[in-house]
C-alpha cells in the first residue's frame, strides 16, 4: 500500500520513540511483561492490530511496515487507544530476524500484502519461501501464521507456496465475510473494510 507522504511524520515518530522502534529490543522490558507476542507483517494504517490489542488485553502486539508515513498513522490510533500492549516497529519484513528471538513469536498476521504480480518480483511476496522460513524460525512450536487477503492470484499462490514448503493448512476461508461463525472474531483492517463490499476476502491459517 502506497500513501501520499505526510508532513511532520518524522518528527511525529521520534517524539513517540516508547511505541514506535526501529531497531531490536528487550520486548518483555519494553511491554512491561511476558505476555504472548504477536506480530502483523505489513500493519498499513493500524486498524487491525489495535483492534487486536483491543479485544485480546493478554496479549502484546506489535505492528511492522517499512513506511514511515504509514507506521506515522497508525501511531496516531495505538495514541488515540490509550493501550499499551501494541507498540509499532519501522522495519522491513525481510529484517525480522535481526529483531526477534528465535522461537518468540506467538502468531505472525500477513493482511493484504501486496501481491507483486509480476513474475520477476515474486521474491517479495511476503508468502515466498524466503519469508517463510524466517517466520518458522521466529515462531514458537505449533505458532501459527494467518493470511488475509482479496487477491485471488495471490491467494492461490501462497496455498501453493505454504504446501510445497511443508506448512499444514489448518483452515481455508473462500469467502471470509460469509461465514457467520467468524465473523464476531473477525478484527477488520482498513483495507479490508472498503473492499470486503466488491468481492470476496480470502483467509487461511496455517502453521510449520
Amino acid at each position: 500500500m502506497r500513501v501520499r507522504k505526510r508532513k511532520g511524520a518524522a518528527e511525529l515518530i521520534a517524539a513517540h520513540s516508547d511505541i514506535v522502534f526501529t531497531e531490536k529490543a528487550d520486548w518483555e522490558s519494553v511491554f512491561g511483561n511476558a505476555q504472548p507476542l504477536e506480530i502483523e507483517v505489513g500493519c498499513g494504517k493500524g486498524d487491525f492490530i489495535v483492534g487486536m490489542a483491543k479485544k485480546y488485553p493478554e496479549i502484546n502486539f506489535i505492528g511492522i511496515d517499512l513506511q514511515e508515513t504509514v507506521i506515522s498513522y497508525a501511531l496516531d490510533k495505538v495514541l488515540a487507544s490509550g493501550l499499551s500492549n501494541v507498540k509499532l516497529l519501522l522495519l522491513d519484513g525481510k529484517e525480522l530476524e535481526e529483531i526477534f528471538l528465535k522461537g518468540s513469536i506467538a502468531k505472525v498476521f500477513l493482511n493484504f500484502s501486496d501481491p507483486w504480480p509480476k513474475t520477476r518480483h515474486e521474491k517479495r511476496r511476503l508468502t515466498y519461501k524466503s519469508f517463510l522460513k524466517i517466520y518458522e524460525d521466529l515462531l514458537v512450536k505449533d505458532g501459527e501464521l494467518a493470511f488475509k487477503t482479496d487477491n485471488c492470484g495471490l491467494f492461490e499462490y501462497s496455498l501453493a507456496s505454504m504446501s510445497q514448503y511443508g506448512m499444514v493448512l489448518d483452515r481455508v476461508w473462500l469467502n471470509l465475510h460469509a461465514n457467520k461463525e467468524f465473523e464476531a472474531e473477525n478484527v477488520q483492517t482498513e483495507y479490508e473494510q472498503k473492499f470486503s463490499k466488491k468481492g470476496p476476502i480470502y483467509r487461511l491459517k496455517a502453521h510449520f
